[in-house]
């Protein structure tokens, strides 16, 4: 992450000084109003790199009833702004409006980030209808806290949550904090149409996982140390990579690694 947000950041001495907003960031807030406001941000607040421009001319098209406009000088503005969680207009298949989840983990099984996308949307389905009462209850800033928190830490992180009908956010170890909420997970998956026994058994998953501590990174870092004791740095790297590849093909997710 940090060396994503250094790579494409164009702020010169006086932005960073100033504080102002690089092009990858958090967010600066929850949304109030919905994804229009999220748009307008982005454009407000930062330059085009590429100001291009289409023929289209949004309204008119509107106006003709021709279906939705592209909007190509939005999205390709859109693509220059890089937020963890970004919204994005799309003109295809009569228009719509998607969250670009970009904090899920990658892998290293299919299984595991399949479990990771259930845990994601199946808390963001469950929390949804009652988004107003828990932004009141749970500042932006904490959020923006925990991400870099559990980004530096993983599972040894303690994060903030508010856990209970009005109850106010408190920090807990992130396997406790996985273990209270993995049944509203699971509420959120299968009201909205999944099957509970594979709803189960993804989130056993991450149960497993967060009792274990063992992710693809921990599991990385253990196996090394283990290598390098016997076979030096650089032999170690090879071998510590042969064996990430022989356990991400055979699908076993990665809780249930063995440290070499």
């Amino acid at each position: 992450m940090a060396l994503f947000k250094q790579a494409v950041d164009d702020r010169d001495a006086a932005g960073r000084s100033s504080r102002r907003l690089s092009r990858v960031a958090f967010g600066t807030g929850w949304t109030r109003t919905g994804p229009l406001e999220l748009l307008e941000e982005s454009v407000r607040l930062h330059e085009p790199v590429l100001p291009v421009t289409g023929p289209e001319r949004p309204l008119d098209r509107l106006g003709e009833g021709d279906g939705v406009p592209a909007l190509e000088e939005l999205r390709l503005h859109q693509g220059t702004v890089w937020r963890w969680n970004r919204a994005i207009y799309d003109p295809a298949d009569g228009g719509h409006l998607r969250i670009e989840m970009r904090a899920l983990p990658a892998g290293p099984t299919v299984t595991d980030m399949l479990a990771n996308a259930a845990f994601l949307l199946g808390l963001t389905l469950a929390l949804a209808p009652e988004a107003a009462t828990f932004t009141r209850r749970f500042a932006f800033q904490q959020a923006h806290h925990n991400f870099y928190r559990a980004a530096q830490f993983g599972l040894g992180a303690e994060l903030a949550w508010p856990l209970g009908p009005g109850g106010r956010p408190r920090a807990l170890p992130v396997p406790e904090l996985v273990r209270q909420l993995l049944p509203l997970a699971r509420q959120g998956l299968e009201d909205a149409g999944v099957v509970a026994e594979e709803a189960g058994q993804l989130l056993s998953v991450i149960e497993a996982r967060a009792a274990s501590g063992q992710t693809g990174a921990a599991w990385q870092r253990q196996a090394l140390a283990s290598l390098e004791r016997d076979l030096g740095r650089r032999d170690a790297l090879a071998a510590m990579l042969e064996r990430y590849l022989h356990h991400q093909r055979a699908g076993d997710p990665v809780h249930t690694w063995p440290v070499p």
